[in-house]
């Protein structure tokens, strides 16, 4: 095994406890906005690390550079999935007058 395979699975095993973290706080807080906070922090973490511990095994800078943008995407969409779900659940405020 050498050291980019030994480093590979360090990364992923790395990512994958944070897909764990994130799960379990899913599973385990008690309402919508720190469950949405354990999932977009953890698992943004976990697929960056996994990511990075693919990027040595496939051989080549393009398919590295795919990985890390479909890493930059699911960053962006986890973010702004997460955002417009906890603005949802927040109280809507009346107008002033309005009973």
């Amino acid at each position: 095994m050498s050291a980019l395979d030994l480093f590979s699975v360090v990364a992923v095993t790395i990512g994958v406890g944070f897909f764990v973290a994130g799960t379990v706080g899913l599973l385990r807080f008690p309402d919508l906005h720190t469950r949405l906070h354990a999932l977009t922090k953890a698992d943004n973490l976990g697929l960056g690390f996994v990511a990075l511990g693919v990027m040595p095994q496939l051989g080549g800078v393009l398919p590295a550079l795919k990985v890390l943008a479909v890493w930059a995407l699911a960053l962006l969409a986890a973010g702004t999935a997460a955002q417009l779900v906890a603005r949802a659940a927040l109280p809507r405020r009346r107008p002033r007058g309005e009973r």
